[in-house]
């Protein structure tokens, strides 16, 4: 192959693209064209590159061995051309030449291509928020024209943002969006001493998670001093002298020395459409298993595509550096004569916020919901560990299967426990359409410092099919709390110990113990709902089953139990 390929996009993909291409083809002309002065630097690390834990932020553009990736390096090293600071204007696809403009002299070129790959990425979605400087009100602002107003998409950005902290420019910091990058940041600049509003619009942070465990997440991080709001739109920044001074919400005002809005991201297709190239459903560049555009000579890759959700087979928009890289490496394989697919995937996330881990893959309940399928679930605190064996943390798992089929279709985890060896596992068997029983059967290895004998990812399977097979009907935190706002006439039944109850308990709850319940199931009315409580669901399954077979027919059991529960409670 003696082509000129031309790579539109320097950070992750369209690095990847050129560098597995010059592997396989030492004769092919390559170039990139990147918009930005910083190529392929790893955009996961800016939060800790603000943070302070990341000391440089040449480290996130250096190889593994310390050798920083920039265009002397691409060029003496990977005989890859590298045009930074260069923007593509307009691609013409009958002559296959793209229009090029230099941002530092404003010269206007073009380059020709025999095969042409788009790696654009994702640009920020800034929420229609106005802005206003008092001392001007006459100006209509967008509100990245007031100084010390962020976003978090890319190193220039984090170098402002962790310039203000270092002048001492900023003490109160509204970061606008719970999302992942929004709760990224939160852990950053409170790491850096800044006092941290979060506003997020939707019920709960993390949409990336169910409610119920979103809402655990919030729990935890409100006790980490954190100020979260959410069901609260910022609808305008106020500033003065050009400097944001407070963001203006649908019911308050938060002064702010900074504001981050970390809004998420949309797929950055303009160049794609404008050169009237397919673009799919969820707004991004559509391709094909091969990752080839509707222009058979142009491919793409990156956060600007859509591409499959393997468990429901839905178009969707994944924007991870993780998809970006291996989707630059299928197309380098297929710019150099191979067949190499790239299916789709499972929207795989994993994040570190304080001392939690937050990971998930595949569908979450209403997502699952949303689709058709006839879900259920099981929500499971377990240690990460053998529960005697020193240092062990608790991790909740929330797993997610068809009730027909049995097939797996999600699980979301989160913790100060070690997540990461199941949340790997459940990918693999998701990737295989596996179903319940598969995880039950997992031979997972155990020894006390690493696992239990039965693995909470097991644990988490076996309560599953407890509720597949008929055995256990669960209620969520979110249903019984539901009833005890509607004041509705059932029993919340605790069967912990004394000692526990007195600890914590649930206001209006009912304490019978377990080894109690045989002989003191009479004091219950077989005619109310009967909702079992205990530490993590393990007692209060046992118990709905003695009061089964002691002939009550409306027995259900808080998903969790009291580990699980972040409402009202006395102590």
């Amino acid at each position: 192959m003696n082509n000129k390929v031309v790579i539109i996009g320097g950070v992750a993909a369209g690095p990847k693209v050129a560098a597995k291409l010059r592997r396989l083809d030492p004769e092919v002309e390559i170039t990139i064209i990147e918009k930005g002065k910083f190529l392929s630097y790893a955009g996961c690390g800016l939060p800790y590159y603000i943070s302070g834990e990341i000391k440089e932020y040449r480290e996130l553009m250096e190889t593994p061995i310390g050798v920083m990736r920039d265009p002397e390096f691409f060029e003496n090293m990977k005989r890859i051309k590298v045009l930074n600071r260069t923007e593509a204007i307009r691609i013409d696809r009958e002559n296959k030449r793209v229009e090029i403009k230099d941002l530092e002299s404003g010269e206007v070129s073009s380059l020709p291509y025999d095969y042409l790959v788009l790696a654009t990425g994702a640009k920020v979605s800034i929420p229609p928020i106005s802005a206003v400087d008092l001392n001007h009100p006459g100006v209509t602002l967008s509100p990245t024209d007031l100084a010390h107003v962020y976003t978090l998409h890319g190193v220039e950005d984090a170098e402002a943002i962790r310039w203000t902290i270092k002048e001492k420019l900023a003490r109160r910091a509204v970061i606008i969006g719970g999302g992942l990058i929004g709760m990224e940041m939160a852990e950053s600049l409170v790491k850096s001493g800044l006092e941290i509003t979060i506003l997020e619009i939707l019920p709960e942070i993390l949409p990336i998670l169910d409610e119920d465990m979103g809402i655990l997440v919030r729990r935890y991080c409100q006790s980490e001093g954190i100020n979260i709001r959410v069901g609260e739109g910022a609808q305008r920044l106020e500033g003065e002298g050009g400097v944001v001074k407070r963001v203006i919400t649908d019911k308050g005002s938060y002064e702010a020395d900074m504001v981050v809005i970390a809004t998420g991201f949309k797929p950055n297709d303009d160049l794609a459409r404008k050169a009237g190239l397919e673009v799919g459903e969820r707004g991004g560049i559509k391709v094909d298993l091969f990752l080839r555009t509707s222009d058979p000579f142009i491919f793409a890759a990156g956060d600007c595509i859509e591409i499959e959700n393997l468990v429901c087979g839905q178009p969707a928009y994944m924007p991870m550096g993780s998809l970006a890289n291996k989707q630059g490496r299928v197309v380098a394989m297929n710019l150099a004569g191979r067949r190499e697919a790239f299916r789709g995937a499972l929207n795989s996330v994993i994040f570190k916020v304080f001392d939690y881990t937050v990971a998930r893959s595949g569908l979450g309940v209403k997502q699952a919901q949303n689709l058709g399928y006839d879900v259920e679930y099981s929500l499971v605190p377990a240690p990460d560990r053998a529960h005697y064996f020193p240092g062990a943390k608790q991790v909740i798992i929330k797993l997610v299967a068809d009730k027909r089929s049995g097939r797996v279709l999600g699980a979301q985890m989160i913790g100060k426990g070690e997540v990461t060896k199941s949340i790997y596992a459940l990918a693999t068997l998701l990737n295989y359409q596996g179903k319940v029983e598969d995880i039950s059967n997992l031979d997972l290895p155990y020894a006390p410092p690493y696992a239990s004998a039965i693995d909470n990812l097991c644990l988490a399977a076996n309560v599953l099919r407890n509720k597949l097979e008929g055995d256990m009907v669960g209620i969520s935190s979110q249903e019984v709390e539901k009833k005890r706002k509607r004041g509705e006439d059932f029993i919340l039944l605790d069967v912990r110990t004394p000692r526990e109850y007195q600890n914590i308990r649930i206001p209006g709850s009912v304490l019978i113990p377990l080894a109690e319940l045989p002989a003191r199931a009479n004091e219950l009315s077989p005619d109310k709902e009967i909702v079992t409580i205990c530490a993590a669901g393990l007692r209060g399954y046992e118990a709905s089953l003695i009061l089964k077979s002691k002939g009550f027919q409306k027995v259900m059991v808080m998903d969790g139990g009291m580990a699980t529960w972040p409402y009202e409670i006395e102590r």
